[in-house]
């Protein structure tokens, strides 16, 4: 341990501690980083702690300014760290009464290779595959409990409790995701939550999901804490797997200190009684719009247990931005998924997309910007248009898209309805400045399944499935999927976040394997499994362009291409047989001749037929 020690004081006593004398956010840092001004946030155990001298001493790293708050356990220290600093423990020293402590902060090198090993982005060639670390399988059951945790349910029997997945079951699952055709996984939070059962709709529910963060600076132990994460994301990364993240801005659980033991009432938005967000995107850019529902979407909170971040107050911006660039290089993950995007603060959040594209250039930030429409959904990334606040978020999560191809698979064919609501939303596509970049899907935690949706209906699973891999965007499916998992959100979300059969010690028959599938399932899979692998291995599925028709009759055809490649997907989303025309397609078909669907080998030459509420996707040639 490093010696600690102060001249010019007689008399003085000087102990050297880790974390136990105060807590610190960051709990460190890195040389070599762009953002080099870190704000450390000093957590002291007593009232009056701010009233501590603080001194550092260490090569390349100044202490520029001490910062005060109302609640006196509290100090912010800005920090520079020059490009000189070497790796090593920073003592960061508090003085009072002739008595001294100081807390090692560590200051890291940098990871090598980002771009290639880590902070590798998610691209167009990706398929981003979604699970819920609590429900997808149990690989170490010794952490199903957590005696010092206030929740130490575990019941895979209950819909709202805890089940015990975590990250080892992930990470022993990583063959079967490999061989699906995944290569990227997105997990929802694995930061600590360490809350009581709650009071909902649906009872006392647990926060298996991972959203009500307690602790940003630490992995739930449930999921086997920070040893497992970091061993999770190196296995996925030898396998070409990688690893998304899913951070939450907006809001906290009741029990982290931010609200419990806030360094100042501002850290959270206030009102004199409790107050909803009232969840309209339109309030934020509607030019006829009120300011007071403009301050209720931003402002008003989700539940009453989790407190709504203000973070137009500079500290709270600065320790969630520095959260983020620290856990991109602490842990090396490849990109991020921001929970409830619109209702956090607009300025902040351009500020922290900047701030991780600054010092990780290769990184993927997708943000869930649920809307009405393809203009509000536009809105919160870089787009066309010329709005009041000009977004610079990359990628969202294609909502608008998802809505109307449901519609496509479901609805009966009209005007504005069924497949003409898919082609009317993709000819939207001009209000972004990269539609490409979103992310695409049918279900997701928060919608129904899929499978229910359809009514177990094979034929417009495979519609769905067609759809998904051969538009635009990068394809993302909710885990369970594949194999034909199911449900309604009745009576709760949990319904539909259910375990994925043979996950877990319980019974149920292993959807792992192909011995444990029936044939409905397994047909299923091997869908999805020869779509995902095919689109892998040909770059007009990825990157090619878009070109669509007007639907006719049911009937809706579009072409991805480009120099090397054409591929012509039909969807036949009426009730009879339809004859389609090589040549009625010409732009596209004049040098071709005939067409090969690529999954059942199946050769169709310059006229041919497709069944009712059927697609196909055909290689021409």
């Amino acid at each position: 341990m490093r010696n600690c020690f102060l001249t010019g004081l007689l008399f003085l006593i000087v102990s050297c501690t880790n974390a136990q004398y105060a807590k610190v956010y960051p709990t460190g840092w890195f040389v070599g980083m762009k953002w080099n001004k870190v704000q450390v946030i000093v957590q002291g155990t007593y009232e009056g702690f701010n009233q501590e001298k603080v001194r550092i001493s260490y090569p390349g790293v100044q202490l520029q300014k001490v910062h005060q708050f109302e609640n006196s356990k509290y100090l912010a220290l800005d920090l520079l760290v020059a490009p000189s600093a070497k790796p090593g423990n920073v003592p960061i020293e508090f003085i009072q009464n002739s008595k001294a402590h100081a807390i090692n902060w560590p200051l890291k090198a940098r990871r090598a290779n980002m771009g290639k090993d880590f902070a590798q982005g998610i691209t167009q060639k990706d398929f981003v595959y979604l699970l819920m670390p609590d429900r997808f399988s149990n690989g170490d059951s010794s952490n199903d409990r957590i005696k010092e945790y206030r929740d130490t349910t575990c019941n895979s029997a209950s819909p709202i409790l805890r089940h015990g997945g975590d990250l080892q079951g992930i990470q022993n699952r990583l063959d079967y995701l490999s061989d699906l055709g995944v290569t990227a996984l997105w997990l929802t939070p694995v930061i600590e939550n360490d809350m009581p059962l709650q009071n909902e709709q649906a009872g006392m529910v647990a926060g298996y999901h991972g959203y009500w963060f307690t602790n940003h600076y630490a992995i739930d132990k449930r999921f086997g804490g920070d040893a497992a994460y970091k061993n999770l994301i190196n296995a996925a990364h030898s396998k070409g797997i990688k690893i998304i993240q899913d951070a939450v801005y907006n809001h906290i659980g009741i029990e982290h200190w931010m609200y419990k033991d806030a360094p100042s009432k501002d850290w959270v938005n206030q009102w004199d009684k409790y107050t909803s967000s009232n969840h309209r995107d339109e309030a934020l850019y509607d030019i006829n719009g009120s300011a007071a529902d403009k301050k209720i979407m931003l402002d008003g909170w989700f539940v009453p247990h989790l407190p709504d971040i203000n973070q137009r107050n500079p500290f709270v911006a600065n320790y969630l931005i520095q959260h983020a660039l620290w856990t991109v290089e602490e842990y090396g993950i490849d990109g991020w998924r921001v929970d409830t995007y619109k209702y956090c603060d607009e300025a902040f959040l351009n500020k922290v997309n900047t701030a991780l594209e600054n010092d990780f250039p290769s990184i993927t930030i997708v943000g869930e910007a649920v809307a009405n429409t393809v203009t509000g959904s536009a809105y919160f990334a870089k787009n066309n248009m010329q709005p009041a606040f000009k977004h610079n978020l990359q990628s969202l999560l294609d909502f608008p898209l998802s809505y109307s191809m449901m519609d496509a698979i479901n609805q009966p064919f009209g005007w504005t309805n069924g497949v003409n609501k898919l082609y009317m939303t993709l000819s939207q596509d001009f209000l972004y400045k990269a539609p490409e970049k979103n992310w695409i899907f049918l279900d997701n935690h928060d919608t129904e399944r899929f499978i229910s949706m359809i009514d177990q209906d094979m034929n417009k699973f495979k519609m769905g499935m067609n759809l998904l891999f051969t538009l635009r965007g990068t394809p993302h499916l909710y885990y369970g999927t594949e194999v034909w998992m199911k449900n309604f959100k009745d009576p709760n979300d949990g319904m539909v976040r259910l375990n994925f059969p043979g996950g877990f010690n319980d019974g149920q028959f292993n959807k792992f394997l192909a011995s444990g599938r029936n044939k409905t399932e397994e047909e299923a899979f091997s869908y999805v499994k020869k779509l995902a692998n095919y689109r892998k291995n040909n770059t007009a599925l990825q990157t090619g362009k878009l070109m669509q028709w007007i639907p006719k009759d049911g009937v809706y055809v579009y072409f991805r291409y480009n120099a090397d490649q054409t591929f012509m997907i039909v969807f036949n989303s009426s009730k009879d047989v339809k004859e389609v025309k090589l040549n009625s397609f010409q732009e596209r078909t004049k040098n071709y001749s005939k067409g090969v669907d690529i999954v059942t080998d199946k050769q169709y030459g310059t006229s041919f037929s497709i069944g009712p509420k059927e697609s196909m996707v055909l290689k021409l040639q």
